[in-house]
């Protein structure tokens, strides 16, 4: 049986679709599978919009300003989406863990995904792991996997827009 961490690869797919939206639902399943996913999924008319809203109400935990808050918002996530562990073997590839029963869409599926990876990133790396990006103006989410715990930024170009900035202000 392989253990599926639905850990780090689930929040950095949540950031990649908060940070860069598909255009259309068959879109956002490719995104999961850029990012491990592998079960396939039957599309409904209002996925699009229902994957959406899921992505809307994880930010409420990447914009939580308190360890607690983040906690409380996470916790009814993780309610809502009954995210219980079961075995599978889908595909033929082999036992492992998905928190999800067969007949759940998408939304559904990404909704628990999200919820119990962001627990097990913040738990285990820190409640501070998951933000905004510091270089104003721009609003991409950060997942902040390094060893040191110290990423502010989204990407070499804003971390270097920001250094910019500070050398400008001081100059």
């Amino acid at each position: 049986m392989q253990l599926n961490p639905y850990g780090e690869y689930a929040v950095l797919l949540a950031a990649s679709l908060a940070n860069d939206w598909p255009d259309d639902a068959p879109g956002i399943e490719e995104r999961t599978r850029e990012f491990g996913m592998t079960m396939s999924f039957e599309h409904s008319a209002t996925e699009h919009a229902d994957v959406r809203e899921v992505l809307d109400d994880w930010l409420r935990v990447v914009d939580a300003d308190v360890p607690a808050e983040r906690a409380a918002v996470l916790n009814a996530q993780m309610a809502a989406a009954s995210a219980f562990p079961r075995l599978t073997d889908h595909d033929d590839e082999g036992w492992h863990l998905h928190y999800r029963g067969d007949d759940q869409g998408l939304a559904h599926v990404l909704a628990a995904v999200f919820a119990v990876g962001t627990a097990l990133h913040l738990t285990t790396r820190g409640m501070s792991r998951l933000g905004r990006c510091e270089a104003a103006p721009c609003r991409n989410v950060v997942v902040d996997v390094t060893r040191n715990g110290r990423q502010r930024y989204c990407s070499v170009r804003c971390a270097n827009r920001a250094a910019v900035r500070r050398h400008r202000a001081r100059s």
